[in-house]
């Protein structure tokens, strides 16, 4: 079976997709963001996927790919257009190329035009396609900077895009209005620059008479892009906090395991923040010893009372509103937080001392 998600930066408006054959685990990422890598990774881990391979569809002007940095946290290669001008990947992908994972694969069509190295990917069975920016939802990338143009990009989507079948759903780079997938018989016929009867000619002088100003991050993205998105150095961002074994969820929580917040946790003068209502606090699971009672509805409004210099846990019944907690607290300004995973259901099943409560 076919495991596939599709993601969102909304900085950059930028679609990664995760595509991986359920049986064997195997999975491919495209179009993957920097700032977004440890969400790609949890949902990786929680899925139990085995990344492969990542690839980009076109030397990306508007964000940094995360491609250099989940290699270098997987093990992955990476894939990129042998016409891109990237440096540092480990497959230079030409047309009819195949990338496998598992059991499935993805063949490479070159769409020139936006850039000249634009590729775009489509499924074993031609179920779907990912087309890059080269032909978006109801619309197309630019073709004036990096070797963009308008006849190649022309030529590419009728020849390359369009003579998918009718039902072949298209999954663009980017989109701008909400829209998430189409189809090619909906591009053929309802795409204002590139279906129905529009000529060549039509179509180069419309792209040649946008006026579009230059993407924001242009002159931070190219050049970042051109290595993969290798930081300057090619050292690896202290993102993850460095003060307990925490991990990320596909949530955008930080958690920690209930062992290290008993073996350790007051060793490294961790407050701990109980979130329940009072009569869970003093009620038959009970509540971890030194523990803070600061109910959920009344955490931003008492945000001040939790110290800036340490970090802090915080822990409910099950996790879901300490998850919550966390966000609240770093909407405060305090960023060293974690959510105690499986709250004090799991601390009392793994056996970890309570106060009170009832016994198990």
């Amino acid at each position: 079976m076919l495991v596939f998600r599709q993601l969102f930066d909304a900085e950059s408006s930028t679609y990664t997709y995760l595509l991986a054959d359920s049986d064997s685990g195997a999975a491919v990422i495209i179009d993957a963001v920097f700032e977004q890598v440890e969400r790609d990774l949890a949902l990786l881990r929680e899925l139990s996927l085995d990344l492969t391979t990542v690839l980009d569809t076109h030397c990306h002007a508007d964000h940094v790919t995360g491609a250099w940095l989940l290699a270098q946290r997987t093990g992955a290669q990476i894939g990129v257009g042998a016409n891109a001008g990237v440096t540092g990947a480990d497959v230079y992908l030409h047309r009819d190329d195949r990338i496998a994972f598992g059991s499935r694969y993805l063949s490479v069509r070159e769409t020139p035009g936006h850039t000249a190295g634009c590729l775009t990917f489509v499924l074993d069975d031609e179920s779907m396609a990912f087309t890059g920016d080269a032909l978006l939802i109801r619309s197309c990338g630019r073709t004036d900077f990096q070797q963009g143009d308008p006849g190649r990009l022309f030529n590419s989507v009728r020849t390359r895009i369009f003579s998918l079948p009718e039902q072949t759903r298209l999954y663009p780079a980017h989109d701008y209005n909400g829209l998430t997938v189409t189809s090619v018989g909906e591009e053929k016929r309802f795409n204002p620059r590139l279906g129905g009867e529009i000529a060549e000619s039509d179509f180069v002088g419309y792209m040649k008479h946008l006026g579009l100003a230059h993407p924001k991050k242009i002159d931070i993205a190219v050049p970042a892009n051109l290595k993969c998105g290798q930081p300057e150095g090619g050292l690896l961002p202290g993102q993850a906090p460095d003060w307990a074994p925490l991990r990320f969820t596909f949530a955008g929580i930080w958690e920690i395991e209930p062992q290290w917040l008993e073996e350790r946790g007051a060793q490294a003068q961790v407050q701990v923040i109980d979130v329940r209502e009072p009569d869970e606090y003093n009620g038959p699971l009970g509540h971890i010893r030194d523990a803070v009672l600061i109910p959920l509805g009344e955490l931003a409004a008492r945000s001040g009372e939790v110290s800036r210099e340490r970090p802090v846990v915080t822990v409910c019944r099950a996790g879901g509103r300490s998850a919550q907690a966390v966000v609240i607290l770093r909407r405060a300004g305090i960023a060293t937080a974690a959510n105690l995973a499986g709250g004090m259901l799991r601390w009392r099943a793994q056996g970890h001392p309570v106060v009170g409560g009832a016994d198990a």
